[in-house]
């Protein structure tokens, strides 16, 4: 007897708005609508946006405490200088973890190529949540590219990249702080994507292009579904006939049920703790 599928309890419809230093990002939370998912905080689709010459933009320096950014970028390229000591580009498939914790200053723009010749940018930002006994880890950078990742081909020539977590019986590289599932999928005609998460985690499907039908609803570019936690898979299926491919962002995680700060780039149990943190970086002692 096959499991039983996991209750909708929400479908969101994301947002245009504008990002860093002037990119335009797609983002189902946080809007007015819908704060944040426990334990993911923030997911922007940035892109896809076609640059000529000179016009790419990114993200210049700025802080972050308390929580992990998680960049998965599928077109261009981008490099990254951190207060740690790193300094890695991210190029077409790769992705970057960092675990902010207690403080790191860093930045994401369009690498030297990338900026003289222009091209085609578009990925995405996720924010993921630390629990109150780790906002101040030491703070910790993960990268790897696109030939790194867990790939699992579907049967008519689709693909899944698994970062992290267990999709479809293939396991990410990344070592997360807290259990999570993280994977982007390319589904052609008639497939099929099987995904067991946690009977206590959350889960999350986010269409970007094309259309799905999750566990009987049908999903449409820019729609994200989210479930009940509960026992129960998930089941991802397209059309016979589809107009385009199907892709989509597979993201599931352990809830922290703790309260939630926020303030810009910091992320806290307490007003306290942000107060202190933005003293902290206007001090010059946010990063060790």
């Amino acid at each position: 007897m096959s499991e039983p599928l996991r209750k909708i309890i929400q479908i969101i419809d994301g947002q245009s708005t504008i990002e860093g230093g002037g990119f335009k990002v797609r983002r189902p939370f946080p809007t007015q609508y819908v704060d944040y998912i426990d334990p993911f905080l923030l997911l922007d689709e940035m892109g896809p946006a076609d640059y000529a010459p000179r016009e790419a933009v990114g993200a210049p320096s700025h802080p972050h405490r308390g929580f992990e950014t998680v960049t998965y970028l599928m077109s261009g390229a981008m490099v990254h200088e951190d207060s740690i000591g790193t300094r890695a580009v991210i190029k077409n498939g790769g992705v970057q973890w960092m675990t902010a914790g207690s403080g790191v200053i860093h930045s994401e723009l369009p690498t030297d190529d990338m900026l003289a010749l222009g091209g085609r940018m578009h990925g995405f930002q996720l924010w993921v949540n630390l629990s109150a006994d780790r906002k101040m880890i030491a703070p910790r950078y993960q990268g790897y590219e696109a030939d790194e990742l867990a790939q699992v081909k579907l049967v008519n020539g689709g693909l899944i990249k698994v970062v992290a977590g267990v999709v479809h019986g293939a396991t990410g590289p990344v070592e997360t702080t807290s259990p999570m599932t993280y994977a982007h999928a390319v589904m052609n005609a008639s497939e099929t994507i099987d995904w067991a998460p946690e009977a206590t985690h959350t889960a999350l499907v986010h269409v970007f292009d094309g259309e799905a039908i999750v566990n009987g609803v049908r999903a449409v570019s820019g729609q994200m579904v989210v479930f009940e936690r509960s026992p129960g898979a998930v089941k991802i299926e397209t059309d016979a006939s589809p107009a385009s491919q199907t892709q989509l962002l597979i993201l599931g995680g352990a809830p922290l049920n703790e309260p939630v700060a926020r303030h810009g780039p910091f992320v806290m149990n307490t007003r306290q703790q942000i107060v202190d943190a933005v003293n902290d970086y206007q001090n010059g002692v946010l990063v060790k």
